[in-house]
């Protein structure tokens, strides 16, 4: 963090210093007398909810900013996908046969790190959820590659830690998932789509929603598989449906490889947000 100031007033952290070195009295215990920033408990009362969610937002925007990074590489994919050589614990057949896209994300993710570190690690920084599976993957090919990458790790009612492949200081904690969504997608260059369960599709389609609407600029957008995909989603049947338009099954592209897909966003051109919604 940055710790240059420019304010001539006394800094909050030294008089928090202070008031923690003070007499102990009743008067010093007693919750009204902590520090209202520094009080854990008035901090998580329900009507404080407003400015935890700006400072969710607002301690990775810090972060991020005086690491100078400006745009980021997006994977989302499935925590349970497990790496080629850890086949044997996948619970499922299936499970089993997604796990080269485990290699894929992994070699995709080193090819844009090398392309990041080109930039000083400004542009094109590889972003995942954290977690294990093809976040994981994410992750260990940046590092692989020599450079950073950024995990956006969120509360779980179970144990969860983040992958030992993001770069620690770059490894953030969310308690809202529409804060980190946005984090996710504020400085996105590309989105790629990994198979998933209800997570991914959430992330995926809110992402598609919001480029379909025109509330985002249209980015590469890549869904790796092409068979798990049309095998779970019927996207001609929501055309036919009429509840999408044909010209939104062009707002992402099926892709198998890492190259293919590093291929489709070294020759991405300007593509400005869409200022009508086709069919409406």
């Amino acid at each position: 963090m940055n710790d240059e100031r420019h304010s001539v007033f006394r800094d909050a952290g030294r008089d928090r210093e202070t008031a923690e070195q003070i007499p102990d009295t009743p008067q010093t215990r007693a919750p009204s007398y902590r520090l209202a920033f520094a009080d854990e408990g008035f901090l998580c009362r329900d009507e404080l909810r407003p400015v935890r969610l700006q400072l969710e937002l607002l301690k990775p925007q810090l972060i991020l900013d005086e690491r100078n990074i400006d745009s980021t590489v997006v994977l989302f994919g499935g925590a349970r996908i497990p790496s080629p050589e850890e086949r044997h614990t996948a619970r499922t057949k299936t499970l089993a046969e997604l796990t080269h896209f485990y290699e894929e994300a992994r070699l995709f993710a080193r090819r844009m790190t090398e392309k990041s570190i080109a930039s000083g690690n400004r542009e094109f920084v590889i972003t995942t959820g954290g977690g294990p599976g093809v976040m994981e993957a994410g992750n260990r090919g940046a590092e692989e590659a020599g450079g950073v990458s950024i995990g956006l790790n969120i509360v779980l009612p179970h144990e969860q830690a983040p992958n030992t492949y993001v770069t620690p200081e770059l490894c953030f904690n969310f308690h809202y998932f529409a804060i980190r969504k946005m984090h996710f997608l504020m400085r996105a260059r590309a989105i790629c789509v990994f198979p998933g369960g209800f997570g991914t599709l959430d992330e995926m389609f809110e992402a598609l929603t919001l480029i379909q609407t025109g509330r985002m600029e249209r980015v590469p957008f890549l869904l790796f598989g092409r068979a798990f995909w049309e095998k779970i989603i019927n996207w001609e049947a929501l055309e036919d449906a009429g509840t999408i338009s044909p010209e939104d099954l062009d707002l992402f592209r099926f892709v198998e490889s890492a190259e293919e897909a590093a291929a489709v966003i070294e020759e991405w051109g300007p593509a400005p947000a869409r200022d009508d919604i086709p069919g409406r």
